[in-house]
């Protein structure tokens, strides 16, 4: 009995040092979703769909935790004065699923001290007050995404209601940083996406060893040509950054936007069962290079295509 005892013990200590990880199931594709990766099949199932989306929060870096539901990222950053979240999803489900991933990872929500809204599209910002209201977090965006915000709040939803926005708070500025403890987020005002796409650059850790990452507000074009001609002055910018080697998306998938090697819920796959001394699979530069490539080209392309609809529309 004592030795059951004993042995009973050291399992669940070792049960309680195991990361928050997602279950072997989210990885294997529904038989319906056969030829699809993860991120594609949680992209489309969408929100609607709300027990599938609900993905068990899962730690990617020592200061980095995934807290957001299936199709749309959410990120969590810990530092040494508190944490900074990245998006909130959507009321009411998908918020509330961010609060709780947030809080099974063992954080509590009073320590978020910022939020960031990536860009002004209803999917990452239609949580962001609720989830303002739980944390009295300081909310961050870009003048012009604040202005797309309060734009969409002032009329009626695809679902009947008019949404409820966070507050004007803090504006985002181009090059601007934002530091909370041990802790320093390079801002960047990327637009094509939106007009006022927020991206940053910062340091991450896997297991005290450091890594350049970049987190992406959006990089594809969108809303004719200006639009397309902000996304490619953009990519083009962000090619002549140096030395990134971990990318964070703001979604797993997108159509037509496939990540090189396999995307969010791919890697984390492989992290899962990542043995000691391998790789970090989110460690890929050769994979974030190809992607600015491949970005160029459908940015070009999609470009060309809005200026031809132009010109056709003046005849």
């Amino acid at each position: 009995m004592r030795r059951i005892l004993i042995a009973a013990t050291a399992s669940v200590a070792a049960a309680l040092l195991v990361p928050v990880a997602l279950p072997t199931e989210a990885y294997g594709a529904p038989a319906s979703d056969a030829g699809k990766t993860m991120s594609q099949i949680y992209r489309e199932r969408g929100k609607e769909d709300v027990e599938f989306q609900k993905v068990p929060p899962f730690k990617i870096f020592d200061n980095v935790w995934y807290v957001g539901p299936g199709y749309v990222s959410c990120y969590l950053i810990r530092t040494s004065a508190g944490l900074i979240l990245v998006d909130a999803s959507e009321e009411p489900a998908m918020v509330q699923h961010v609060a709780d991933s947030i809080q099974k990872a063992g954080f509590n929500l009073r320590d978020i001290k910022h939020i960031i809204i990536s860009h002004g599209h209803i999917d990452h910002w239609g949580g962001i007050d609720r989830m303002r209201e739980l944390t009295g977090a300081q909310v961050w965006a870009t003048e012009e995404d604040w202005q797309l915000i309060e734009q969409a709040a002032s009329r009626t939803g695809k679902d009947g209601r008019i949404p409820r926005a966070p507050k004007r708070d803090k504006i985002v500025m181009d090059g601007a940083n934002l530091t909370l403890g041990d802790t320093t987020l390079k801002l960047y005002k990327t637009p094509g996406h939106t007009p006022g796409v927020t991206s940053f650059e910062f340091t991450v850790f896997d297991n005290g060893v450091p890594h350049k990452a970049y987190y992406s507000g959006g990089l594809g074009g969108r809303d004719g040509v200006r639009g397309f001609e902000q996304a490619l002055a953009t990519v083009q910018r962000t090619k002549q950054m140096q030395g990134i080697e971990v990318y964070f998306a703001n979604h797993g998938w997108n159509p037509g936007t496939d990540y090189p090697n396999g995307s969010i819920f791919e890697r984390a796959a492989k992290l899962k069962d990542r043995k000691p001394g391998e790789p970090h699979p989110f460690v890929d530069p050769a994979s974030w290079q190809e992607n600015l490539r491949r970005t160029e080209e459908r940015v070009r392309r999609g470009l060309e295509e809005e200026r031809q609809k132009a010109a056709a529309a003046t005849k």
